[in-house]
């Protein structure tokens, strides 16, 4: 797949292509993401997706507090597993958004980005004018040359499947549900950084996570998760919260014990796979009732992982 952000620099086929901002890239956008490459083969063409390195509405709204399923690169990663030929990043500024749907479609789709065919949902939104739809846009395409069609959505257990559906869902600790929608396990990506190193006084060494600030963090409490740390993966627990058994005041940390691990990983980026909640968040009664907890964990978390694999 290539990344193109500036299409003059290549030499671009013509395409079948569909937009969006693909967060999280999900069972329903791999299901849109296959019609697209359907029609692409059925007419010889080369199969594409338009997407934004930034969230149009953080670039209307400075202040508006993004909760990300994937930051960019994250979503380029698995978008490139989807075997489309290019990915647009289309940077959204004030003056695209000024932009009616049909100078969208002809100045940018078709002039720019070469598209034969765009495949859209009834439901999507796109120019200046909000209020048009899908046959506007159908109408707009037979202007300017350009096929409109109509995608078909994926709905699972009577939704359909979504960014904000599955925020949702991960907001509340489901994570049987987030990872069956996504159609992979939830993770963050962080760099480990230096904590006040009071897991390791009590045996329970931990890895203190700096992740993207636009990431969206489950909510507080203990997981099981596996961790990959140098392409080699390792089964943990991590504690999203404020340790309240140390006072740790109101910062929020996110720090993960690998089990059967020592290595020095300071500085590093690390991935965790979400696999289950286990508990929520308790202040204990001191350190020594904080450590029986601690083992019960990790036995609880060694039963539910030692025979899970990624993407069970």
């Amino acid at each position: 797949m290539k990344i193109i952000c500036n299409p003059k620099d290549y030499a671009i086929e013509p395409c079948v292509a569909t937009i969006g901002f693909f967060d999280g890239v999900h069972m329903g956008h791999r299901y849109l993401i296959e019609q697209v490459k359907a029609v692409a083969a059925s007419k010889g063409l080369r199969a594409a997706l338009i997407t934004f390195p930034v969230h149009p509405r953080k670039v209307i709204d400075r202040n508006y507090n993004l909760e990300l399923l994937t930051t960019l690169k994250e979503k380029e990663e698995l978008l490139s597993q989807t075997g489309v030929d290019y990915c647009f990043l289309l940077n959204f500024t004030a003056e695209l958004s000024a932009l009616t749907a049909h100078d969208f479609m002809s100045q940018i789709l078709k002039e720019q980005f070469h598209i034969d065919s765009l495949i859209i949902g009834y439901d999507h939104r796109f120019g200046h004018n909000r209020s048009e739809g899908f046959n506007d846009y159908f109408q707009y395409g037979k202007e300017i040359g350009m096929e409109v069609i109509h995608a078909k959505a994926l709905t699972i257990e009577g939704y359909k499947i979504s960014s904000s559906v599955i925020r949702t869902a991960l907001l509340s600790g489901n994570f049987n549900k987030v990872n069956y929608y996504l159609g992979y396990n939830y993770y963050l990506d962080g760099v480990v950084v230096t904590g006040h190193k009071i897991g390791r006084t009590i045996g329970f060494p931990t890895a203190n996570l700096s992740v993207d600030p636009d990431k969206i963090i489950p909510p507080n409490g203990v997981y099981a998760v596996r961790v990959s740390v140098d392409d080699t993966d390792y089964i943990g627990m991590i504690n999203i919260g404020h340790r309240p058994t140390v006072n740790n005041g109101a910062n929020r940390t996110i720090e993960v014990n690998i089990l059967n691990f020592s290595d020095d990983i300071y500085g590093k980026t690390i991935r965790v796979y979400f696999v289950k909640h286990i508990r929520s968040e308790v202040k204990f009664n001191g350190i020594e009732e904080l450590k029986t907890q601690l083992y019960k964990d990790q036995v609880e978390v060694e039963r539910i992982l030692n025979d899970y694999k990624i993407g069970d």
